[in-house]
């Protein structure tokens, strides 16, 4: 009889209900296949180079030095050094005068700044206008919170004298962007520069989003990890900074990224208090805080950056070089296999065509797996080589437009990148032979 009833008891769903269509990830799957089959993993989003000296320092002096209150519980919206440093360093990069205690959160990563947005800002029945290809937490992010994502594409134009692509062009339609705003639309979600693509958007590009989010009145979640990782003498613009935006604009920022530390998961977020209390009230009701001795570390290497501005020793000058010398070196390796880059302007990623590489994975129509999926599965565990799917950044809809590309992350040691390059070139061989 026992039984029974307890079995009874556990026949009802247990999942709620917006948890439903969203708890497949991409991660989960990828990251055990390089785990289990990769020689050379350039799949991921982090680098396997070491962080600067002077941030590991820091973090050394702060774990063995005498304040043992570094051991305990700092304040719930971020530790009062770290705030008060990123409320300076800001504050001079948008030409506003910010309250470290109003305009700054301090968050477990971008990743919780973003949650924190979502939850706090959107409600059932808002529309949210996602630019596809999106770093792909966006979309159950926003379903989670009771949203409803709005898809509108970057379309690629490619240049007519054969050279390679770039990530700039890849555009927005602006009749088709205007076209996805309505009285529903609570927020865009912008990520310049941007995951997968590596695109960094134009002056013009965001002033056009900056008129309809004005003329329509909606809020903007602007992901700026990247802001630091830009190519070629382009330059980052932060859309907060244009007119009328500051006031709608929620900044995302991460000091994993800033300075390639991905496991402290320091995030930040800053922007307008009307915007950022709600994100305060989430914030405090879910993780409450952030690890003490993390953010101890971070304001210190901000404090360093903050002198360092502009000059030849600042990290945000020094890292973008390196980053930009293994960028050109794996799109040289990846033109010379025949797999097409497309050359980022900025981040740690850059996308390549492989329609050349078709004859190796053949085309299998009953599997309904989108066809870099399962390249992407193949390479790996036949070249010991592990990439990402693009199509893993589309919709559900949209996502059988963009099955010829593959996303690979450059911010690696040098020996890993030509471990990679070795993988190709054997490969190319055994394709000509």
């Amino acid at each position: 009889f026992l039984s029974h009833s307890l079995q009874a008891k556990m026949s009802r769903p247990v999942q709620a209900r917006r948890l439903e269509g969203i708890d497949k990830n991409i991660w989960v799957e990828f990251v055990k296949l390089a785990a289990t089959y990769s020689k050379v993993n350039l799949g991921q989003g982090f680098p396997d180079f070491p962080a600067p000296d002077f941030l590991t320092e820091a973090f050394r002096r702060a774990l063995s030095g005498g304040n043992h209150m570094l051991h305990q519980y700092t304040r719930a919206f971020g530790h009062p050094p770290l705030v008060k440093v990123l409320a300076q360093f800001f504050g001079k990069l948008l030409g506003q005068d910010l309250d470290p205690m109003t305009n700054v959160m301090v968050t477990v990563g971008a990743y919780q700044a973003l949650f924190c947005c979502f939850q706090a800002l959107v409600d059932e029945g808002d529309e949210v206008i996602i630019i596809e290809p999106f770093f792909d937490c966006y979309e159950p992010m926003v379903k989670m919170a009771g949203g409803t994502p709005v898809f509108v594409p970057l379309r690629p134009n490619p240049p007519k004298d054969g050279k390679l692509m770039s990530s700039a062009d890849w555009q927005l339609d602006p009749a088709e962007l205007a076209s996805k705003f309505s009285k529903q639309t609570k927020a865009i979600v912008l990520n310049s520069p941007n995951n997968p693509l590596g695109k960094v958007f134009s002056r013009g590009e965001l002033g056009l989003i900056a008129e309809l989010c004005v003329k329509h009145d909606v809020l903007c979640i602007s992901d700026e990890v990247y802001e630091w990782l830009v190519y070629d003498g382009k330059q980052h613009i932060r859309i907060a900074s244009l007119q009328g935006m500051w006031d709608r604009t929620v900044i995302i920022g991460s000091a994993g990224k800033t300075f390639s530390a991905t496991g402290w998961k320091v995030g930040w977020a800053v922007g307008p208090d009307r915007l950022l209390q709600h994100l305060r009230t989430v914030h405090q009701n879910s993780v409450y805080h952030c690890a003490t001795i993390a953010q101890e570390a971070v304001a210190q290497g901000f404090q360093r950056e903050l002198m360092a501005y502009g000059k030849p020793e600042s990290y945000f000058v020094q890292l973008p070089k390196e980053l930009q010398q293994k960028r050109d070196w794996l799109v040289q390796s990846l033109d010379g296999v025949g797999m097409k880059p497309i050359i980022p302007e900025g981040t740690y990623f850059l996308v390549a065509d492989i329609s050349q590489f078709k004859s190796d994975v053949p085309d299998d129509p009953s599997s309904d797996e989108p066809y870099d999926y399962r390249f992407a599965k193949w390479m790996v565990k036949n070249k010991g080589l592990a990439a990402i799917p693009l199509s893993a950044f589309y919709s559900e809809a949209h996502k059988n437009n963009y099955t010829n590309f593959i996303r690979f992350c450059f911010a690696k040691e040098e020996a890993t990148l030509k471990a990679a390059n070795d993988i190709l070139q054997k490969w190319k061989l055994e394709k000509t032979s």
